[in-house]
């Protein structure tokens, strides 16, 4: 008997124009994870809470471990976990404290025990007297975990789990779900990374409430082989590339990979042979193997944009000869913690600098300090030559910066950010009114002008912050993980724009926990433990990890490796 069977299940809220769950047909078998995937506002979060039992169906059936929903029997409610987004972590509690409350809450028999293996089980030994609060990203997700493990559950629900956590605690939170799953545990893994459903036994692929895929993982991607090939070489400008390649008839996706280039062709198409010398010297095409992402684009059936809309908008900048930012030293303490440990580096005109790191490794506060708003402890950073600190609002006006919450004010309407934000940036008159009235234009915002920009779904979100991080054609551009939980079709969207940004000479700083992003670099830096531990361009810091083949190996292992050869100083 399934875990969990749903007939023709709906769910609407009251006032909504569509259904948040549309129809869905599925079940869910114990012993194997179950990926719930589909971008922001696809309906994820609804049916979880359906199969939690926390809100009540508006048609069909759904059975829960044998019975029909809504129940809340604690007989049955016992044997569900659930794990919710914002975790329902006690943050002043310790972790000890918060397992200790979730075990009584849940009626734990043995609650000693239990809280034991589950401490061992997520590693959280050593840190069970620190409050939830002082955690970092990865730690309060295990703990989130824990707490929903209290009491053995059949079914396990979790809601993103791995959205804005590093690629190590992701692994390691993956491995400790297979293990469940080796005890019969039936697991629910909601997600929008799309390289995740590789790890599932079964897909459910969501769109706006609706099952757009439902099968395994394989089957999605088995009629792809002879669709999915990498270009590499010697390009000309790989960003170029990209464009030439994206704008072919025969093409359906196109990606950067370091220095090389991914494509998708549509069905029964092939590479127009006069493109390749068009890309530059001895450039080689071969067949490689499909990946989930792939599936995702042939499901969907959408290409991406191949050039940006917003390049046409953006005056090239004229060569700047001095380094656009520079840092030396930089040192940022809180108390007796050194959240950044004299960290140097450059970016010239025109190129993208990723920052990578684990969570609380110290890259959002270095990012800070080099858009001004914190202020190191030591060491120094300029902006286009002059003193980020001490030169105020002329350097300031150079900068444009996109916040990885959600930084635009929620209660005022699309057009009122416009307005302010074009205001805070010195636009005034004539020029202000165009720019706005170009930005709606561009990011397609005209009919969401007087809503709220709290109510927008996460990719509009996006669009609008990036708008007015850009309306003033800021020379330098700080994007704090932009794309964290929105579909790949606009993750793909906002790198066309950022691309076109640089090639008409703005710099651009971003922070990403995806990994196929930081391929997209002309260099990174991996900060870990406050300190950079590596830097280079994607593919050298492949090679520097043992010729790993992707970033995210990348990342692992030079992480490892640093603290094997730091292990002494502990």
């Amino acid at each position: 008997m399934p875990a969990v069977k749903a007939t023709d299940l709906s769910k609407r809220f009251k006032g909504a124009k569509h259904d948040a769950v549309d129809a869905l047909n599925f079940s869910v078998q114990s012993g194997a994870i179950t990926g719930l995937l589909g971008p922001d506002g696809a309906g994820k979060t609804t049916l979880l809470r359906l199969m939690a039992g926390l809100l009540r169906p508006s048609g069909g059936v759904l059975e829960v471990l044998g019975r029909p929903m809504p129940d809340n029997s604690s007989e049955l409610l016992q044997n569900i976990g659930y794990m919710p987004q914002k975790f329902g972590l006690y943050e002043d509690l310790s972790v000890l404290e918060n397992l200790t409350l979730y075990a009584r809450l849940q009626s734990v028999d043995t609650p000693g025990e239990r809280i034991e293996r589950l401490l061992h089980f997520t590693s959280l030994d050593p840190f069970q007297d620190r409050t939830a609060k002082a955690l970092s990203g990865g730690m309060k997700q295990k703990l989130g975990l824990a707490c929903a493990l209290i009491k053995k559950p059949k079914l396990l629900l979790l809601d993103e789990p791995g959205v804005g956590v590093d690629p190590i605690s992701r692994k390691e939170l993956w491995k400790m779900v297979e293990a469940l799953v080796d005890e019969q545990v039936a697991v629910v893994w909601s997600t929008s990374y799309l390289e995740e459903a590789d790890r599932c036994q079964e897909v459910l692929l969501l769109s706006g409430g609706k099952a757009l895929y439902r099968g395994s993982p394989q089957k999605a991607k088995a009629n792809l082989e002879e669709r999915v090939y990498t270009l590499s070489g010697d390009f000309d400008n790989r960003r170029d590339a990209l464009e030439k390649v994206l704008a072919q008839e025969a093409m359906l996706d196109a990606t950067l990979r370091g220095e090389q280039l991914r494509l998708l062709l549509r069905p029964g198409k092939t590479l127009p042979k006069k493109l390749l010398p068009e890309l530059g010297g001895n450039i080689s095409c071969h067949g490689t193997k499909p990946e989930f992402e792939d599936a995702f684009m042939n499901i969907l059936d959408k290409k991406p944009p191949p050039r940006s809309v917003l390049s046409d908008l953006i005056t090239p900048q004229s060569p700047i000869d001095t380094e656009v930012i520079s840092a030396r030293g930089l040192t940022k303490r809180f108390g007796d913690f050194t959240a950044t440990d004299k960290v140097d580096f450059h970016i010239s005109q025109g190129e993208i600098f990723g920052f990578l790191g684990p969570n609380g490794a110290g890259k959002s506060t270095t990012f800070k300090m080099l858009c001004g708003l914190l202020v190191p402890t030591k060491g120094s950073a300029r902006v286009l030559g002059e003193d980020l600190y001490s030169s105020g609002a002329q350097v300031r006006g150079n900068i444009g910066y996109m916040a990885q919450k959600f930084s635009l004010y929620g209660n005022l309407s699309v057009r009122d950010n416009l307005e302010f934000f074009s205001g805070v940036y010195g636009l005034k008159g004539k020029r202000r009114k165009q720019r706005i009235e170009q930005m709606v234009e561009t990011f397609e915002l005209q009919e969401y002008l007087h809503s709220p920009a709290e109510t927008l779904p996460l990719g509009l979100k996006q669009r609008l912050a990036l708008a007015c991080s850009v309306m003033h054609e800021p020379k330098v551009l700080f994007l704090d993980e932009p794309t964290s939980g929105v579909d790949p079709l606009t993750r793909k969207e906002f790198w066309t724009h950022i691309n076109a940004m640089v090639k008409k000479g703005i710099s651009i700083m971003v922070t990403t926990h995806f990994m196929e992003e930081a391929e997209y670099c002309d260099k990174i830096m991996l900060i870990y433990k406050g300190k950079a531990i590596a830097t280079g361009s994607p593919e050298r810091l492949k090679k520097q990890a043992k010729n790993a083949t992707s970033m995210e190996e990348a990342f692992i292992d030079l992480i490892k490796d640093y603290d094997r050869e730091h292990s002494h100083e502990h």
